[in-house]
């Protein structure tokens, strides 16, 4: 049977790339049938860098098979998969988050997570010399990744591995990695199609502090000003969004990325108390501005207090 890989649900460019990137090196390196899927509608970013190198949208799926094979990448969190994930047979997981538990296999498998700041920087080094192999495309979907996991090495999670991987594959393509990255965060910023419920949605994780379940919710951007403006809609709508996804709160982080701040809606008391606890911020109005917040892997989820 084709191995089906895949990421977490709202998949951003790491979740639709790494998927790609992983499917080829089993299918045409290690000649096992496998095939890219996705778990949601890519964001814009990944869409961009999709037509930017010509790769074909991978399937969205909804759920999987009982028994199905499965490769599951940049995520190792049950709630973030398809209900029936523990039903599939999971034969590995390559990921660089931290471990949350929940997933059951059908005997040993392999498991590789570490703490590099993209899922495309592991794959390249498990490669080992097929990276090489890799064609143009593929080379592409990879820096795209780390660029886009790295906010073009702005982020805290960046390593000076992920850095050095992602010149290497900008000389072998003989591309301009600012200039690269900038039209990537530019496809991000663009929003505007998008209604208060997926943007909300578009790349957020649940996480339960003390007994409260959030959405915690991020929206990284070079126009803030784009999700800033519809300030109002986009609180009236966590409420909403709230009650169909069975969380509390949404805590929504617009990340500005030329400036490197996140700037947190606020539009009660209890994110109120969360931005005061868990930051150590002043709250005035219905937003506030955290400087330096980049990451909600290493700087958001690890804070949060309630």
């Amino acid at each position: 049977m084709t191995i089906q890989v895949f990421g977490h649900k709202s998949p951003d460019t790491d979740s639709t790339g790494s998927p790609i990137i992983w499917a080829w090196y089993l299918s045409e390196v290690k000649g096992t049938p496998a095939a890219p899927k996705l778990l949601g509608e890519p964001n814009t970013e990944a869409a961009f860098v999709l037509e930017k190198w010509n790769l074909d949208k991978p399937e969205i799926i909804s759920g999987v098979e009982a028994g199905a094979p499965v490769v599951i990448v940049d995520t190792n969190n049950p709630a973030e998969l398809p209900a029936a994930i523990n039903d599939a047979d999971i034969q590995a997981i390559i990921d660089h988050h931290k471990l949350v538990g929940g997933l059951e296999t059908k005997g040993p498998i392999d498991i590789t997570v570490r703490p590099l700041a993209c899922t495309a920087t592991i794959m390249y080094d498990l490669m080992g010399d097929a990276a090489a192999q890799m064609p143009e495309a593929i080379k592409g979907a990879a820096l795209s990744c780390i660029l886009s996991d790295t906010l073009e090495f702005r982020s805290p999670t960046t390593t000076e591995h992920d850095r050095n991987v992602a010149e290497k594959l900008a000389t072998d393509l003989g591309i301009d990695m600012a200039a690269y990255a900038a039209e990537m965060f530019k496809a991000k910023s663009d929003v505007s199609a998008f209604s208060d419920a997926e943007l909300i949605r578009m790349d957020s994780k649940e996480y339960e502090v003390d007994g409260t379940k959030f959405r915690v919710s991020v929206l990284e951007t070079t126009a803030p000003e784009i999700p800033l403006n519809r300030k109002d809609s986009l609180m009236e709508s966590f409420k909403t969004v709230a009650a169909e996804d069975g969380v509390d709160e949404v805590l929504l982080f617009v990340v500005d990325i030329i400036r490197e701040e996140a700037t947190l809606l606020v539009p009660n008391d209890l994110v109120k108390g969360v931005a005061e606890k868990s930051f150590g911020a002043t709250v005035s109005g219905d937003t506030v501005v955290l400087p330096g917040i980049m990451s909600r892997k290493k700087q958001i989820i690890p804070s949060l207090k309630v």
